[in-house]
């Protein structure tokens, strides 16, 4: 199988994959959303979250590691998923360290969580990320082939994914000149949003104005509410 047609895939599934457990996840349980509304996780538009097709690809290249120079079948697995879930936790750390440090945006938040490391890995999601493992093995992973042989057969479904990929790029070079304006605002307060946080903010200024909140544009705002949400993140953090 063409390695190039089973990283496109398996990128594709993950994102989108990624976005649905994320979705249920703010709209459920996340201290963030106290009004349990259903919010488009991350900070592209579109259904997807790249950090999530990237793990999944991780996920399938670690699956093809030989561990059968441990004699119990149970270790082998062990081992396995703890290599899985510390490898996406270190590309978990990697991605929030270049956000933090480039953008000054943190893309997510797990300083009041036990353990954790600057606020971007922690045991608990390193945990959740051993689970997630466990459950790729054992319930995606044999089926990946098979559905790589019906992907390459189904020439309709392969324009799907290619729009995917084409849509993407141009909601990643738009959502990335969002987070340009925010990180020139964060510069000049000396702070390090949370996109979350901001998120929320822009959401609560939308409604105070009376404005419609979209699903899908919620993130996108003009340069005046983006500063305001700063303000108010500054203001709140500091007090």
């Amino acid at each position: 199988m063409n390695l190039f047609l089973v990283v496109t895939f398996l990128f594709f599934s993950g994102s989108i994959g990624g976005w649905c457990i994320e979705l249920l996840w703010r709209r459920f349980f996340s201290s963030n959303n106290p009004e349990r509304r259903w919010i488009n996780p991350g900070y592209l538009t579109g259904p997807y979250l790249p950090l999530y097709g990237f793990s999944l690809t991780i996920l399938f290249f670690l699956s093809l590691i030989d561990v059968r120079f441990i004699e119990k079948v149970w270790l082998q697995k062990t081992v396995l998923f703890i290599c899985m879930a510390l490898s996406i936790t270190a590309f978990e750390y990697v991605a929030g360290l270049i956000f933090i440090k480039g953008m000054k945006i943190k893309l997510w938040d797990y300083s009041k969580c036990w353990g954790n490391f600057q606020g971007i890995i922690c045991p608990m999601y390193t945990f959740f990320w051993y689970i997630l493992s466990a459950t790729y093995y054992f319930i995606i992973h044999p089926r990946v082939l098979n559905w790589l042989y019906w992907f390459t057969n189904h020439i309709g479904f392969s324009f799907v994914v290619g729009l995917f990929y084409g849509v993407m790029l141009c909601d990643f070079a738009n959502a990335m000149n969002i987070m340009t304006k925010l990180r020139k605002l964060a510069k000049e307060s000396n702070i390090i949003v949370r996109i979350e946080n901001i998120q929320h903010i822009l959401r609560n200024i939308k409604e105070e104005r009376k404005e419609h909140v979209p699903f899908w544009f919620s993130f996108k705002s003009e340069v005046g509410s983006l500063k305001e949400a700063v303000e108010r993140f500054k203001e709140k953090n500091n007090g």
